[in-house]
């Protein structure tokens, strides 16, 4: 699909709009059950390393997850309303994710406790923010977001 080379977007601008915006909506499910999840749950579904992983986790890690799902939703939504602003808080949502895995992967070696597997959605995360942000760019320089 090509898309035009005017200032209105194509079918191909609306169908990534949409998708960013349920992958990140998913992101902030997926973080909301994870701080409301109780002891109990996590007992039930998670080994003891995964446990302690899950409630070691530091508060600027939490905040970081938070405020990357949510950047990630308001540039989603923003992208579908063809605004600028959705440049920057994509680049702030990745910002977030990078810091989120810093920690879990490098500070906490969540390799050794999720094993390789535990890398892979990760490294999807991080290759949709690449895209999130390259799109954005790519149509804000085509003149779709004002």
């Amino acid at each position: 699909m090509s898309e035009a080379s005017n200032d209105k977007p194509g079918m191909t601008f609306w169908v990534l709009a949409g998708f960013f915006l349920v992958f990140n909506l998913s992101g902030l499910m997926i973080y909301y059950m994870q701080v409301t999840a109780d002891p109990e749950f996590i007992a039930a579904n998670y080994s003891a390393a995964e446990q302690a992983f899950l409630t070691g986790t530091p508060v600027w890690a939490t905040s970081a997850f938070a405020l990357a799902v949510t950047a990630g939703v308001i540039a989603s939504g923003l992208m579908l309303l063809r605004r600028a602003w959705a440049v920057p808080l994509f680049i702030l949502s990745l910002a977030c994710v990078i810091l989120q895995n810093l920690d879990a992967f490098v500070l906490r070696d969540g390799l050794e406790v999720w094993g390789a597997s535990g890398v892979y959605m990760p490294a999807v995360i991080i290759l949709i923010g690449v895209v999130e942000i390259w799109y954005t760019r790519r149509s804000k320089a085509s003149g779709w977001l004002i």
